[in-house]
């Protein structure tokens, strides 16, 4: 959607919005996300399971949407300018945990509310904890947690296990061992972006793993996929939702099919309010919704919740009212832990083919109810 579109989409959503609540003028959300490179599929959706939900609310949301091209120092410089020059009340949109931790503690220094739609750094979530700080999607660890619960259940006794060097990555790993009591045949960090993965699959090849748990989102993920598809090794795949989503299935193809990964959200997740998001993304878009898409979109609901019971600029009320996260998720029950990131179900999905799509379907839940093991160090309470 170009900048002029938006702005239409906005003055529309304004003049239809209501409620007892409302700001009277449009609240100025600076949204900066991955939409060029190997991540922008990702911020793509997120920005549009965002949009949508602006547009059926009719909300008085100003979204200014920028692209970080997946440069912290590009981030940087285009928060400054949103939170200087725009003067925008609510920050979103950060995809990779690298970029949320060189944005995201300057811009809540500087007084802005920030909801994050994906990235879930550790650093955020114990300690570095902050009351104006709201994680709609995960921490971090979480769905990397229900994969090696998981791999305890299905009998897995000797994984090997990689992801990329970066602090996403690095809570991928950990959150993995954490619930995994089996051994490790191997334990690798590759680059951020890498896109060759023969060194990393001989050496899976040759450890005498029975299984591979492995987190590459965006477009390292489908590159891994494909090279470990042709390599012939023959042993199961674990891993997160984010390296089996919409976009990079329908670019792997049937090497995914079968792959068992951990999600809080499938399409298939049996709720009216998924049902409607799936339905009304698809017409939309013209394409099913992804894992991003879903938490772009309750992002979007949690503002729009705030906003009907309290004016941004009374910054105590609209805490207050995201803090109670009165709206109905695409997950079903969603609410906040103290440190203000979610509690939740995480489910096991498989990828299944229907018709031509290559999608997942709910096979068993991981884990319920599930927080993260940082919140006990969170000073909020």
């Amino acid at each position: 959607m170009t900048r002029k579109g938006l702005m239409a989409a906005v003055l529309t959503a304004t003049m239809a919005f209501g409620g007892a609540g409302a700001a009277e003028e449009a609240l100025r959300v600076g949204m900066i996300t991955t939409l060029s490179g190997g991540g922008a599929g990702l911020g793509i959706d997120v920005r549009d399971g965002f949009l949508l939900a602006v547009k059926q609310a009719g909300a008085p949301i100003e979204v200014i949407v920028e692209d970080d091209q997946q440069k912290p120092d590009i981030a940087v410089q285009l928060s400054d300018k949103l939170i200087q020059a725009e003067e925008v009340d609510v920050m979103t949109g950060i995809i990779f945990s690298n970029i949320a931790m060189a944005v995201i503690p300057s811009a809540l220094a500087q007084g802005k509310f920030y909801l994050s739609p994906n990235a879930g750094p550790s650093q955020l979530a114990g300690a570095g904890c902050h009351p104006d700080y709201f994680n709609v999607a995960w921490q971090n660890d979480n769905l990397h947690e229900a994969a090696g619960a998981y791999a305890n259940s299905a009998g897995l006794a000797n994984s090997f296990i990689l992801a990329p060097n970066y602090p996403a990555g690095q809570d991928a790993l950990t959150g993995f061992k954490r619930f995994y009591t089996g051994e490790l045949a191997g334990e690798l960090y590759t680059t951020l972006g890498q896109t060759d993965y023969a060194a990393e699959i001989a050496q899976i090849r040759a450890s005498g793993a029975d299984s591979v748990f492995f987190f590459l989102p965006g477009g390292m993920g489908i590159s891994f996929l494909k090279q470990y598809s042709d390599s012939g090794v023959d042993m199961p795949v674990i891993g997160p939702a984010f390296s089996f989503d919409q976009g990079i299935l329908q670019a792997v193809g049937a090497a995914a099919l079968g792959v068992r990964n951990t999600s809080q959200w499938s399409p298939d997740l049996d709720n009216p309010t998924n049902a409607a998001f799936v339905g009304s993304f698809e017409a939309e878009y013209g394409r099913l919704p992804s894992l991003y898409a879903s938490q772009g979109f309750d992002t979007a609901n949690l503002l729009i919740s705030a906003m009907e019971k309290a004016d941004v600029a009374d910054r105590d009320a609209f805490r207050a009212a995201l803090r109670e996260a009165d709206f109905d998720s695409t997950r079903g029950a969603f609410r906040f832990n103290t440190n203000q990131h979610p509690i939740q179900d995480i489910y096991v999905r498989e990828v299944i083919q229907d018709g031509e799509i290559f999608t997942n379907r709910i096979v068993t839940t991981a884990l319920r109810d599930h927080g993260d093991a940082y919140a006990a160090e969170c000073p909020m309470e």
